[in-house]
C-alpha cells in the first residue's frame, strides 16, 4: 500500500452549543470525549469530516 498515510484527530472542543451536523461529523470520525484520540487513514472523505468541523478538533500529521 503505497497510499497508506494516517493522521491523528483529537478532540479539544466541547460539542455544546454546535450544530447538529458538526457533531455528526465528529461522531463520524469516531470522537466521544473530549481529548479522544483517533488514527484515520489519510482521505478525501476523512479530510472533508475534519475540514467542516475545524475549530473543535487538531490534527497531527
Amino acid at each position: 500500500m503505497a497510499n497508506s498515510k494516517t493522521i491523528k484527530v483529537r478532540l479539544v472542543k466541547g460539542l455544546r452549543g454546535t450544530q447538529s451536523r458538526h457533531r455528526l461529523s465528529v461522531k463520524a470520525l469516531g470522537l466521544n470525549k473530549l481529548n479522544d484520540v483517533r488514527e484515520l487513514k489519510d482521505s478525501p472523505s476523512v479530510r472533508g469530516l475534519i475540514n467542516q468541523v475545524y475549530y473543535l478538533v487538531q490534527v497531527e500529521e
